[in-house]
């Protein structure tokens, strides 16, 4: 038998949670610069008890060829990704009303 979620009572493989906590975060994107003139950009208002920081930052890693890390409650892309960030985010089931960018 298949384990059951403590949150919605369904089992593991028709578990909604982390879809529904994608709809209520309100994410904010904005470039970040660090030593010697380097560029990262930053992800942060993501709840790290409601969805895989780790997870989602391999992701994003993936897709944008870049290294970075999650960690302190967010995620740390290297170089500038604000211009692709909101629609990756959105591809991957954040609602795009609480994506916000910062430009500097």
């Amino acid at each position: 038998m298949s384990e059951i979620c403590t949150t919605c009572g369904l089992p593991k493989e028709l578990c909604v949670c982390e879809t529904i906590a994608k709809e209520s975060q309100k994410i904010l994107a904005e470039l970040v610069k660090k030593k010697f003139g380097k560029t990262y950009t930053q992800i942060t208002g993501i709840n790290e008890t409601e969805i895989d920081m780790k997870d989602l930052a391999k992701k994003l890693k993936s897709k944008f060829a870049c290294g970075g890390t999650a960690k302190e409650g967010y995620i740390e892309l290297q170089g500038d990704h604000l211009k692709q960030i909101k629609d990756e985010l959105i591809s991957l089931g954040f609602a795009p009303e609480t994506i916000e960018l910062k430009h500097r």
